[in-house]
């Protein structure tokens, strides 16, 4: 027969497993604790290191304002102590490139060497980069002031695909020959659809010219091939006469001067109200990232 079980065997047997439930919340919400800690510091240590990189890059640059920096990957401390980063994103606007003034400067830097006592001590100038992607896009606005483009008014730019500036058909160009912006092709050129308030004939005419645009150097070029004339009703040939004398206005050249980090423009793209020109560059030292640049 079965002892029955006393009143203190059974009191002392549940409050030993409330003790251990209790013991294992507690390590539990310790463990969370600790790792809220943790990423707290590692997210402190990443937004110390790209307010470093942002200051050094502002100074380089000579902007009005702090470049946006961003570090990839987590956690951060790991890169940060074997000095070793995968991927670093800068954006800046309103930079001087050349001859012009109002550039959005965009740069990828991948396999970036950045010891941290350098980071801590704010010396970036040795900082090696093994691969960096650089764009600068130049709004129609700059674009506008560059002669003899600067004989127009209100000047637009849409992409347009090389074909069609090439082999155009008239006014009854269909919607799709100008590709989306995201549709938009990155090369060495690219058509480029250009249309610019005009005085025709005594009055203001839209006259619109598509172009191949090119790098060359450091610099793009673009060459006019047709030209058409729009109205309310679409778009109209222009006589010869006009185009002879129109044409040759669309032929202009824009000093893009050296990119960051002495990277030379490679690539060119046409969105809509913006050319981007782009270049690689590996083994470059964050020292060098100001090229000709500067002066914002």
């Amino acid at each position: 027969m079965n002892s029955p079980v006393r009143q203190d065997e059974y009191h002392y047997g549940y409050e030993d497993t409330g003790r251990g439930g209790r013991r294992a919340r507690k390590w539990i919400i310790t463990l969370v604790i600790l790792i809220g800690v943790l990423v707290g510091i590692d997210f402190g240590a990443a937004a110390f290191a790209e307010s470093t990189v942002s200051q050094k890059a502002r100074e380089q640059l000579k902007l009005a304002e702090d470049p946006a920096v961003t570090v990839h990957g987590f956690p951060f401390l790991t890169q940060a102590i074997g000095g070793e980063y995968d991927h670093i994103s800068m954006q800046a606007a309103g930079v001087a490139v050349g001859t012009l003034k109002d550039v959005e400067l965009s740069a990828e830097l991948r396999q970036v060497n950045a010891p941290l006592s350098d980071l801590i001590g704010g010396n970036v100038k040795s900082v090696t980069i093994g691969k960096l992607e650089g764009k600068a896009t130049i709004k129609a606005s700059d674009i506008a002031k560059v002669p003899p483009l600067n004989k127009f008014k209100d000047l637009k730019i849409e992409p347009a695909s090389e074909d069609y500036v090439k082999n155009g058909k008239g006014s009854d160009e269909p919607a799709d020959t100008k590709p989306r912006d995201d549709d938009a092709t990155t090369g060495s050129s690219a058509g480029i659809r250009m249309s610019v308030k005009a005085d025709v004939a005594g009055s203001q005419t839209e006259v619109i010219c598509y172009a191949i645009i090119k790098v060359s150097g450091t610099s793009i070029q673009i060459a006019p091939e047709r030209m058409e004339l729009g109205n309310d009703e679409g778009t109209v040939s222009v006589p010869s006469a006009v185009r002879n004398a129109l044409l040759p206005n669309f032929k202009a050249t824009i000093d893009t001067g050296d990119l960051p980090f002495k990277v030379t423009p490679t690539s060119v793209q046409v969105k809509t109200g913006a050319v981007t020109v782009g270049g690689t560059a590996d083994n470059v030292k964050f020292g060098d990232m100001a090229g000709s640049s500067g002066g914002a």
